[in-house]
């Protein structure tokens, strides 16, 4: 079970965004904080970042974006997740394929999805809060 802190009298579901682009994760955190119990704790810019800034905001779920500078999100989401088994990494793209979808299993990466799709973007969330999985792949053609 994730670990909870309160807010406001109520729980909080903490939640680390890493995007290289300022934009997009201002949208990401719009549309996560639209739900009361989940708060973007932290934010980083690239994986280096993520990896040094990950300890001070102490997160349930790490939303972390596959092309970054520095370091992508599959070498980072791999580290966060070997040194932080019990706190799920869910890496978001452009365009999630079979192909990633299998790197980023084995690298500890316990979703995938589009960032544009928000829908999938709450509902892998979700999945990876109550210790599930989320893996959106594309349509077979």
């Amino acid at each position: 079970m994730a670990r909870k802190w309160m807010r406001r009298g109520g729980f909080v579901v903490r939640i680390f965004l890493v995007d290289d682009n300022a934009m997009i994760r201002a949208r990401l955190r719009s549309f996560l904080e639209k739900k009361d119990e989940w708060v973007v704790v932290g934010e980083a810019e690239d994986g280096r970042h993520a990896i040094e800034q990950w300890n001070d905001a102490s997160p349930h779920v790490t939303v972390i974006d596959f092309l970054m500078p520095e370091m992508n999100g599959l070498e980072a989401g791999r580290r966060i997740a070997e040194q932080h088994p019990d706190s799920p990494v869910l890496m978001v793209t452009i365009d999630p394929s079979t192909q990633l979808a299998q790197e980023a299993k084995k690298a500890g990466i316990k979703g995938l999805c589009a960032k544009a799709d928000l829908s999938a973007l709450f509902a892998a969330v979700e999945a990876l809060l109550k210790g599930n999985t989320y893996f959106q792949l594309p349509a077979a053609a």
